[in-house]
């Protein structure tokens, strides 16, 4: 054999070859999967190579590297952790991991990691196990220690060797975020010794791997860091900051922030044997926390829905080019999403040049800032540019797949765009409106062919918002629904598929949360009292903060539309009219509940709201009376929208109000809530709040129909 000796089977996981120069290449390829997930069965086979090359004296080095393209290892396989009983199970998961990368990091030759494409968690841990790390520049290289998103930490010594290698400040940074580092960024932190073209990734690895096995260095600390390193006082406060920055966004309600910074500062100080044993040790305390429980349910649901076509049996068409109308804010944010993350061409129609210049602009700035933090290379931005272009008419628009409108909320205007499309497109284009608020039954009443009319929701802003909601009417094909949600995946988004209704799923179930939330002011709890407490609940700002962002205007358009539709209990207090009177419409024109513009620091109220709306504040509501007065009817009304299948599953709702109105993460999503509270306190509290505050609080149908057969939403 040329290649020297070989050992390998079909079911392997690791497959080692020794080359004639003596360097042992180890490629991890885990059979049937698309990308490489470390798993527990997997010591074993690592156990075996390290037996191997520990006893044979003519291997002069070792390379870890991918047989899968586009990724090294994604991290470590979530459904271990289910599997464990108990915190004593997961810390062994956990000692065991380290161990194993303990083998590879004593090895007496240089071990180099060849990292190409996604490198996260466990992944890392075992790059940074190896001696040398050398990646490529292909701009799906991404670094990082993703746990944290989990609810946990990372288990396999990565609390460890991370602030080893790129310094305290920087490792705590990444634990606590999550954050990736792209190539460049990873080389700069000192976390990868090369970057290198894909094309001679093995080819650099093999010349470290012959090289002389280098010894531990020092991460390159500079100014301020390479000071506070250097002392206990210094890092004292670089614990210190860190634990504030990481809570003030966390309240408190993330277990793992506290046990990771306590376990990053115990093998500080410590030596990195006792930061081992504290990080088995919480790693199996955070597997078994309920918050950590719900997060790897949300992970497990968004790993499934990739996996969903949105119409069973259906394949998607091929989305070659896409058509945006309306060059706004929302035009903007799709183009973008279509060229930069799709890879997609975009052609933007807009009535006027300004509106083509502006959603270009849009898509500019965001990569030229990405290009200024070395996320991307220059030559891709002009590339991706490339791919948008602008018309003032519907030229190119006969060779569009798919053709997006995110023109104003007008069913008149909408009807028209529909006619356009079917008139200058070709037969077979999908026409998908962003509509808000509209059912989408009426936007296609007067089309020609129905069938390829689909809701496409996005939410403000595009390039960050995950969610987008599909919306089906009734003569919706099967075909043009896969092909949506197979675009909106391509777009980066969590899609979940809708029936048609006023609100659609993710703003009904919003509104009567706002409603409440303004119900609350006007009898005079402070703007401030209501918004503390429900992002100390959870939720990522609080509902007054919210109205301001979505837009007054916005929110006293949308409620007759539901209220006419949906009954009563959508009915929204008066005093919109006041506000709109006063031309209070928000953030957008820096007029609304709070203090906008360059002089105003922090985020103070802007009291004359309180005159306005003859208000005396004055805190007479508990956090705990806040929090069920305006989140039982948001769970209440997810409940009617599961009732009347405006959603497929529990699973779809939660999803839907985690991405789209960041419902609390940990907590699950409003299904989820309502099991881990129990439907019977679910519906005492609501049938309570009925008879104070009306009926709009009286339980859904479902919600009775399930306690009395004593169901829960997920078994």
């Amino acid at each position: 054999n040329d290649c020297g000796d070989r050992i390998m089977s079909q079911d392997k996981a690791f497959t080692m070859e020794v080359r004639d120069d003596g360097v042992a290449v180890i490629t991890i390829d885990v059979p049937g999967e698309s990308m490489n997930t470390l798993k527990d069965s997997f010591a074993e086979e690592v156990g075996s190579l390290m037996n191997r090359l520990e006893s044979d004296d003519s291997v002069k080095g070792v390379v870890f590297i991918s047989g899968k393209p586009g990724s090294f290892i994604a991290g470590a396989d979530i459904n271990m952790i289910d599997g464990c009983e108990n915190a004593v199970d997961a810390e062994s998961l956990a000692r065991k991991g380290q161990a194993m990368f303990d083998r590879i990091e004593q090895l007496n030759v240089p071990v180099v990691a060849a990292i190409n494409g996604a490198c996260l968690g466990g992944g890392l841990e075992l790059a940074m196990a190896c001696h040398v790390r050398v990646c490529t520049d292909n701009s799906k290289t991404a670094l990082g220690l993703p746990e944290v998103k989990l609810g946990l930490l990372p288990g396999s010594g990565g609390t460890q060797r991370l602030p080893e290698l790129v310094g305290v400040q920087q490792g705590l940074t990444m634990i606590l975020t999550g954050k990736e580092l792209r190539a460049k960024q990873a080389l700069k932190a000192g976390l990868v010794t090369e970057v290198v073209p894909q094309s001679i990734l093995l080819d650099v690895a093999v010349e470290h791997a012959l090289k002389r096995k280098p010894k531990s260095t020092k991460p390159p600390l500079k100014g301020i860091s390479k000071v506070l390193e250097a002392t206990k006082f210094g890092r004292d406060i670089i614990f210190k900051k860190a634990s504030e920055q990481a809570q003030k966004k966390a309240q408190g309600s993330y277990p793992a922030i506290d046990k990771i910074i306590q376990t990053v500062r115990e093998g500080v100080e410590r030596g990195r044997e006792a930061g081992l044993d504290k990080e088995a040790r919480s790693f199996g305390e955070l597997a078994m926390t309920p918050e950590s429980y719900q997060l790897r349910q949300i992970f497990f649901a968004t790993t499934e829905m990739k996996k969903e076509t949105g119409a069973d049996g259906v394949k998607p068409d091929s989305v070659k080019r896409v058509g945006v109308l309306g060059g706004g804010l929302m035009g903007g944010g799709i183009a973008y999403v279509t060229a930069a993350k799709a890879g997609i061409p975009a052609r933007i129609k807009d009535i006027a040049e300004d509106g083509i210049r502006h959603a270009l602009h849009y898509s500019y700035e965001r990569l030229d800032k990405k290009v200024k933090r070395r996320h991307m290379r220059r030559a891709e931005l002009e590339k991706t540019m490339l791919m948008l272009s602008g018309s003032l008419d519907y030229s190119g628009f006969e060779r569009t797949d798919v053709v997006i409108e995110a023109v104003f909320e007008d069913l008149n205007l909408k009807q028209k765009m529909v006619a356009d499309v079917e008139e200058h497109a070709d037969e077979s284009t999908i026409f998908a409106t962003n509509t808000s608020s509209l059912p989408i039954t009426q936007i296609a009443a007067k089309a020609k062919r129905p069938e390829q009319v689909i809701g496409l929701h996005y939410f403000s802003p595009v390039d960050k918002m995950p969610l987008a909601e599909i919306i089906t009417h009734p003569g919706t094909s099967d075909k043009t629904i896969a092909t949506t949600v197979s675009l909106a995946k391509k777009q980066g988004k969590t899609p979940i598929v809708v029936k048609d209704g006023a609100g659609f799923y993710v703003n009904r179930i919003l509104a009567p949360y706002m409603n409440e939330a303004a119900r609350l002011l006007l009898a005079g709890e402070p703007i401030e009292h209501i918004d503390k407490t429900l992002v100390k609940f959870g939720f990522p700002v609080g509902p007054i903060t919210l109205l301001d962002e979505v837009g007054i205007d916005v929110a006293a358009k949308v409620a007759p539309v539901l209220v006419k539709e949906l009954g009563d209990r959508f009915e929204a207090p008066e005093a919109f009219e006041k506000l709109i009177d006063d031309d209070r419409k928000g953030k957008k024109n820096q007029k609304g509940f709070y203090q906008y513009g360059k002089s105003v620091k922090g985020k103070p109220v802007d009291t004359s709201v309180y005159s306005l709306l003859d208000i005396d504040p004055n805190e007479s509501k508990s956090a705990d009376e806040i929090i069920d007065i305006c989140l039982l009817p948001m769970l209440n009304e997810a409940a009617y929208c599961l009732q009347e299948e405006i959603i497929r599953s529990p699973r779809d709702g939660d999803i839907g109000a985690i991405f789209g109105i960041g419902f609390p993460p940990f907590l699950g999503g409003p299904f989820r809530y309502m099991d881990s509270q129990g439907l019977e306190t679910i519906v005492n509290k609501l049938e309570k709040l009925a008879a104070e505050r009306g009926e709009r609080y009286t339980p859904a149908p479902l919600l009775k129909q399930m306690l009395e057969n004593g169901w829960n939403f997920y078994q």
